[in-house]
């Protein structure tokens, strides 16, 4: 058994040597430019801190480390079409010929729906969640936030938003290889619902409004997706092709 998986793990080491040299070399390049792309990460809290506040460091090496978490954050933006074709590439050889025809459209969507859901994140949740935590308190308190805490918690919402909108293209994936079909999707709504709001209680700031601005979007996906799983591999051809073989 252990032999039958030899060429597999072969393969799967191959592709993630070359999503790591990937990201490596586009760390570097990134870390060239870390200034511009942390300023444009800044611009959302910035612009709600109250008039003479600014971001601080609290640790000697807080700077540098920050400046890492940006570079690596930028990287991965950049070497998401490598990432998503290394990965179809190792579950190519598992799919049939005319499933493997949807790699170009499963590399452009997975990409495009993930820079979707970040560019969501950065441009409508990120500024609202945070003018709803600094303006909370800011008559009591003196709001300095730590650059470090805030990139990082930064990045947490623009990933969990990025992987959130990627639903429709799994859909997508697991429709046309027969996987899951829309019947299934409508069924499985009431449960969706709930882990919806599951994880936006976990990815977004403690607040209502942040959370409902992950949640919203992720029930229309949803339902985008039920459409998607109707065109691709739909309920009623299921049946019917049951009912042609019991005949």
């Amino acid at each position: 058994m252990f032999e039958d998986l030899k060429p597999h793990l072969a393969d799967l080491q191959k592709r993630l040597i070359i999503i790591a040299l990937t990201l490596l070399v586009m760390f570097f390049v990134c870390f060239s430019y870390y200034e511009p792309i942390l300023n444009w990460i800044l611009a959302p809290i910035e612009a709600t801190l109250p008039t003479g506040s600014k971001m601080i460091a609290i640790e000697l090496g807080e700077t540098f480390f920050t400046a890492l978490m940006v570079s690596v954050f930028a990287a991965f933006f950049i070497s998401l079409p490598v990432i998503f074709w290394q990965l179809w590439l190792f579950l190519a050889p598992a799919l049939y010929s005319n499933e493997k025809k949807i790699l170009v459209p499963f590399v452009m969507g997975a990409t495009i729906m993930f820079v979707m859901g970040a560019m969501f994140s950065y441009y409508i949740v990120v500024p609202l969640g945070f003018e709803f935590l600094v303006e909370f308190g800011s008559t009591v308190v003196s709001i300095t936030p730590s650059i470090g805490a805030y990139v990082s918690f930064f990045i947490k919402i623009v990933f969990g938003f990025g992987i959130a909108f990627e639903l429709p293209v799994i859909t997508f994936f697991l429709a046309v290889i027969g996987v899951v079909n829309d019947q299934m999707l409508k069924d499985f709504f009431r449960y969706a619902i709930v882990l919806i709001f599951i994880i936006a209680a976990v990815l977004t700031p403690p607040d209502v409004v942040s959370q409902l601005l992950m949640a919203a979007p992720l029930i229309i996906l949803y339902g985008i997706s039920i459409i998607i799983a109707k065109i691709f591999n739909p309920a009623d051809k299921e049946e019917k092709y049951e009912e042609e073989d019991e005949e």
